[in-house]
């Protein structure tokens, strides 16, 4: 399992000398991927620990709260994607405007040279870093020269269309209800994490309970039916069909929910934390005329649902192992 930090202060002494990825990998898509595959790569070749150095929260909500991105992936959810990418530890430095004042010369030594004792620092061709941005690729190759670490930059991953696969992309396409696209880009299926809470037991007199999650209000995903593959605690997989928005056949009120009908399953799942995979966007949300044409339009959901995922396969050995367990 990886290790967590959330100060150098904790780094055991046998990561020291580490390979190093830097970045906010919100996401950890297929652009970030490329930039850990050259880490891991170097680490492996080399026989050094292989970490990675985030930044919580993202500095955006730092230097602009209002206009800070929806994350894709919260700390914990990113921190297991990287430990099932083969990362030994992540540092999730806390980013604060005292951090931000860091000149980039500090950063390379209070943070890289002091702190990680770092071997090889690999990133993106485009990092930048200290107080105002002053440091950039150009200057973090030549503090590796004087300060004996390589560095290793990673050029942008694009997709077939030659488009640069992003943070920003990928949330759009899930705002905009493109599930496929976004799942493409992230080289994986899009997953959410919450608590098992009651609800009002609607669904349960219509014959199709639900597992009721509350999701941030940031959380970047169009409102619709989704397919979904649902993960419990011990890694015990449901398949199931999910509503993700307001209901607004029984109240346009409160704050959306995702509500997950599990497959085939009699239980109790209030108090757990799930996460749901969303495989495929089945339809956009709808208002029905009364609740017999909701329990219609659900059994050709739940129908629609059951078709897609039996035939369901990994788009990569990471989404093998996160949406499959395999």
């Amino acid at each position: 399992m990886i290790a967590r930090l959330s100060s150098l202060d904790a780094l055991p002494a046998d990561m020291r000398g580490a390979t190093v990825a830097i970045g906010n990998f919100d996401g950890v898509h297929r652009g970030h991927q490329a930039v850990l595959e050259a880490a891991r790569a170097v680490a492996v070749r080399d026989g050094t620990p292989l970490t990675v150095l985030t930044f919580e929260p993202h500095p955006r909500a730092v230097f602009a709260p209002d206009n800070a991105p929806a994350r894709i992936t919260p700390a914990p959810m990113k921190a297991e994607i990287l430990g099932a990418l083969g990362f030994d530890a992540v540092v999730e430095m806390p980013f604060t405007l005292d951090f931000a004042a860091l000149t980039a010369d500090q950063f390379i030594d209070d943070v890289l040279v002091a702190g990680f004792g770092v071997r090889h620092v690999v990133t993106g061709f485009d990092f930048h870093f200290g107080a105002k941005r002053q440091g950039g690729p150009a200057f973090l190759m030549e503090a590796g020269k004087s300060r004996g670490f390589d560095v290793i930059l990673v050029d942008a991953k694009r997709d077939a269309d030659v488009h640069v696969i992003s943070s920003s992309r990928i949330r759009e396409e899930l705002q905009a209800g493109d599930l496929m696209a976004a799942n493409r880009l992230l080289g994986y299926r899009y997953r959410v994490r919450a608590e098992v809470t009651s609800g009002e037991r609607l669904g349960r007199t219509l014959g199709y309970p639900t597992a009721n999650m509350a999701l941030p209000g940031t959380t970047p995903l169009a409102h619709g039916i989704y397919a979904v593959r649902f993960i419990r605690a011990g890694g015990i997989i449901h398949d199931g069909v999910a509503s993700f928005g307001r209901r607004p056949t029984v109240t346009e009120e409160g704050a959306p929910l995702l509500e997950t009908f599990l497959f085939d399953f009699k239980g109790d799942l209030y108090g757990e934390t799930c996460t749901v995979c969303l495989v495929a966007f089945q339809r956009g949300e709808e208002k029905f005329d009364d609740l017999d044409a909701l329990v219609v339009q659900m059994k050709r959901d739940e129908a629609a649902a059951r078709q897609i995922l039996a035939a369901l396969a990994p788009l990569s050995p990471l989404d093998g192992t996160l949406t499959f367990g395999a």
